[in-house]
């Protein structure tokens, strides 16, 4: 598994920092966990084929998740043609929503994709990647994603509310873990790696307010000799 940010920002985009988009490559599939960016663009820019594209997994509705999501339908529907992407969203209202919108700037003349909604357990098994969900509480319908791909797997949190009240567990040591820090000291990341093994961590969707604590967090991990990341966007990892 090959892991890319393409962004890494927090609510809003930073000089240098789009919002929250991870590109997941598996062979020669590739696979979205948010589209909080324009990810034509990048994929563009890097030589992707459209077609690659098999799963999009959406962690919630909030826009710096999700804006990207109606420029990448737009293109498939109607440029593009034949990317056939399964679309995991926590409320099937953002099917209507995006098709409403196809209609209008496209007069209806538009493909149909398939949208799932999320539910705990599986979501996704496409014999390459199986992607699963855990219910979190940063907002109605949001979620986790465990993916679990060529004998690794990757923990994506997504928001949460606090890592003390809705940290995804996962019942076996992860390959990567990456975590958010937006919405609560990084450090309160802590006790939670005392029950959840990982064998690296990254910390992506982090705010400036939150720099402090995420240099804390940092040398704390230096001082248990355990790999920790800060993610930039254009960060590729390979698992």
């Amino acid at each position: 598994m090959k892991i890319t940010f393409l962004g890494s920002s927090h609510g809003v985009p930073e000089a240098n920092r789009k919002c929250s988009c991870i590109m997941v490559e598996v062979g020669e599939n590739i696979y979205f966990v948010d589209m909080g960016t324009p990810v034509v663009d990048e994929m563009r820019t890097r030589g992707k084929s459209m077609d690659a594209v098999k799963g999009v997994f959406i962690t919630h509705v909030h826009g710096d998740h999700t804006d990207g999501l109606i420029q990448f339908v737009d293109l498939i529907t109607w440029y593009f043609k034949t990317p056939n992407p399964v679309i995991v969203v926590p409320d099937l209202k953002m099917e209507q929503a995006i098709n409403s919108w196809l209609d209008i700037t496209l007069n209806g003349k538009h493909s149909s994709l398939e949208y799932r909604q999320i539910v705990q357990g599986v979501v996704y098994d496409d014999g390459v990647l199986k992607v699963s969900a855990i219910p979190t509480q940063h907002c109605p319908g949001s979620h986790a994603y465990v993916l679990e791909a060529e004998g690794k797997t990757v923990l994506c949190t997504g928001d949460l509310a606090n890592p003390g009240r809705d940290f995804p567990y996962v019942d076996k040591e992860l390959d990567l873990m990456i975590c958010e820090s937006a919405h609560f000291p990084t450090t309160d990341y802590l006790p939670v790696l005392e029950k959840q093994k990982a064998r690296t961590i990254c910390v992506t969707h982090y705010s400036p307010k939150r720099m402090e604590s995420l240099y804390h967090f940092q040398q704390q991990m230096k001082d248990r000799e355990q790999p920790m990341l800060i993610a930039t966007d254009g960060l590729e990892l390979n698992v």
